[in-house]
């Protein structure tokens, strides 16, 4: 008998054990994410799946109300979910069908997932299709609310295997990085915390993108990396950082989130060493995966995002296509509401550098 229901705080460790524990765990999925989502004004809902009172299934669903004055209109996302067998019809239908009771009760207009499984998977997507979505096409850069392409690299190999694979520029860097001094350490205190926020802004006015308010990375480190799912790493030389990175882990994954480098000393090519030093403790943390997370699916040289695909290449990773971003209507006019009108809204949110759906999320 399967009965589906949203839970309370007093069953986080149960949700989490089982999105940390199931092959298709996300940190993106976690009771934590949905705290820190809770702090830029969505709601969170964890959805669970149970069959005689054993979790077989979880979606981690935010909510974010529609300023529609006068209306309960909210929609309905759930990052790179569900956490559930995807080769299993009957738990998707039980699971999606309790994510539509829900949609009921809060007035949302669709739910929109992003699951974290490749493109070829055509069984999913019949079983998507089963259940009531529809694909959302989006571009091959950043259009989506997660990026579609990705680089990865199974770190189960010896750590000599994982240098062999790398471009010998790469492995150069990293010895080099050493050779002059740059040391990597973790994180240790809201001190380092601002210190990497200060160098992402340098990062940010260079590379000319926008970032998030700095108690956006407070509420990350109170619920992420306060909670082992999350560690920011350090390179310093001689005292001084010079760049920085945060890195999130669930389950055997560790995904890297966001880099950050100072306009000093980058002929010390920190940014090598640094992946290299959070592989290393991706590895000494049992993992068995290192998502470097988003790059462009146009792999002309003339892509101004080329050279972010070229880095992450450089490491020896896999190109992953995933299969992008899938809807289940609940309500045909507002969703054309959406589709129609919100672009506008969102365009006005994110010239405020506020978005409603954010490019992590």
């Amino acid at each position: 008998m399967y009965t589906t229901r949203v839970i309370d705080e007093k069953e986080k460790g149960r949700f989490d054990h089982f999105v940390s524990h199931h092959p298709r765990g996300h940190f993106l999925q976690l009771w934590e994410w949905g705290q820190v989502k809770e702090g830029m004004g969505w709601d969170k809902l964890p959805l669970v799946l149970e069959e005689d009172g054993e979790i077989r299934g979880a979606l981690l669903i935010l909510k974010r109300k529609l300023p529609l004055p006068g209306l309960n209109k909210s929609i309905f996302y759930a990052p790179r979910g569900p956490v559930v067998d995807v080769d299993n019809q009957e738990l998707n239908s039980h699971l999606f069908a309790g994510a539509k009771k829900a949609a009921r009760e809060h007035g949302a207009i669709f739910l929109k997932i992003d699951p974290d499984i490749i493109n070829d998977n055509a069984g999913y997507k019949s079983i998507l299709i089963d259940c009531g979505f529809k694909e959302n096409k989006t571009g091959v850069n950043f259009e989506g609310v997660q990026p579609r392409f990705v680089f990865r690299l199974d770190i189960t190999p010896s750590q000599i295997k994982l240098l062999e694979k790398m471009h010998s520029k790469w492995r150069y860097n990293i010895r080099l990085a050493g050779r002059k001094g740059v040391v990597i350490r973790p994180a240790r205190d809201k001190e380092d915390l601002s210190i990497f926020y200060e160098i992402l802004l340098e990062t940010a006015k260079r590379d000319k993108f926008l970032i998030r308010g700095y108690e956006y990375f407070e509420w990350i480190w109170d619920y992420m990396v306060e909670n082992n799912f999350a560690r920011i790493f350090i390179a310093e030389h001689e005292g001084e950082i010079i760049s920085a990175t945060l890195a999130m882990i669930t389950g055997n994954k560790v995904w890297y989130l966001y880099g950050a480098s100072s306009n000093s000393k980058r002929n010390l090519m920190p940014n090598y060493l640094i992946q290299w030093a959070m592989i290393e403790w991706a590895k000494d943390m049992g993992c068995s995966l290192y998502d470097f997370r988003g790059v462009s699916g146009d792999l002309d040289e003339s892509n101004p995002l080329f050279g972010l695909y070229r880095f992450k290449k450089g490491f020896g990773g896999q190109l992953i296509e995933f299969m992008g971003e899938w809807d289940q209507v609940y309500s045909p006019w507002f969703y054309w509401l959406w589709n129609n009108f919100m672009p506008f809204y969102q365009t006005i949110s994110r010239s405020g550098k506020k978005a409603v759906l954010g490019q992590e999320e």
